[in-house]
């Protein structure tokens, strides 16, 4: 069976990457990318986005003119997937988004929309990284919460969320592990004499430079030693992948909200 879809906002980062790696999952096809309205590229071969030869994918300027999609792949911004989930619950297609930066008001109203539909909805589309949230909430419930965690993050200089998507679910894969609620132990900001830390807690640092795709550590630091648990991206491939794999997943599934994790498993 072959899966069609579509690339919600192909001309950013993620869009181009996934577009760049269209084949690269057997039985999902894509159909077409989408930009912005007025996008001079609107009308082109997609590969107008990443050079070389044509890959017979056309870039549009609405999700409604592509036919015969099964699936929407989106990373964009929280308000404009919400609205994009909007359309696909009102015509029965299944969403996956990477979308990060969402308040719980607005995940609330993404959740609410799956009575009709199937959503993939995930703040990291990587293998590695979400093998990496099975790997900290272990380390986290064996150690406990004795020791001291920062999360440190780095992304390139365009990004406009802090902490990432990521951390915060690395953070939240440790508070789950502790039996906490992250919220009530996260450290974002320090600054000035801030005293000494507070035992259990869960520091957050958040570095923004350049063009670096997305950089993850996780310390757990006691008196005399120190594990460290790192991810780094060297392209934006396995993202690609990633979210080309559940499209083809969520597919066969029935109406609900779902994880990478259910993804990979």
């Amino acid at each position: 069976m072959t899966v069609n879809v579509a690339i919600f906002g192909a001309g950013g980062r993620m869009g181009e990457a996934l577009l760049k790696n269209h084949n690269a999952v057997e039985g999902v096809t894509v159909k077409a990318g989408v930009l912005k309205s007025g996008h001079s590229l609107i009308g082109e071969d997609a590969s107008r986005l990443f050079g070389g030869a044509n890959v017979d994918i056309p870039l549009v300027s609405h999700v409604s003119e592509v036919k015969d999609i099964d699936v929407v792949i989106d990373f964009s911004r929280p308000e404009v997937t919400l609205a994009l989930a909007h359309w696909c619950h009102q015509n029965g297609i299944a969403l996956v988004t990477g979308t990060t930066g969402f308040t719980p008001e607005q995940k609330a109203q993404l959740q609410g929309l799956t009575d009709k539909i199937a959503i993939v909805h995930s703040n990291n589309m990587s293998p590695g990284v979400n093998l990496c949230f099975d790997v900290v909430a272990d380390v986290a419930r064996r150690l406990g919460d004795k020791v001291d965690v920062e999360i440190v993050e780095a992304h390139h200089k365009h990004k406009i969320d802090a902490p990432s998507g990521t951390a915060l679910r690395l953070g939240e894969a440790v508070a789950d592990a502790w039996g906490v609620d992250l919220a009530s132990r996260a450290v974002y900001t320090r600054e000035g004499r801030t005293g000494e830390r507070e035992q259990g807690t869960i520091g957050f640092a958040t570095i923004r430079a350049g063009d670096i795709i997305g950089d993850h550590y996780v310390i757990f630091a006691s008196e005399g030693e120190r594990i460290e648990i790192v991810h780094k991206s060297t392209s934006r491939m396995h993202y690609a992948k990633g979210g080309l794999l559940a499209a083809g997943w969520v597919t066969q599934q029935k109406p609900g909200f779902y994880s990478m994790s259910d993804v990979l498993k």
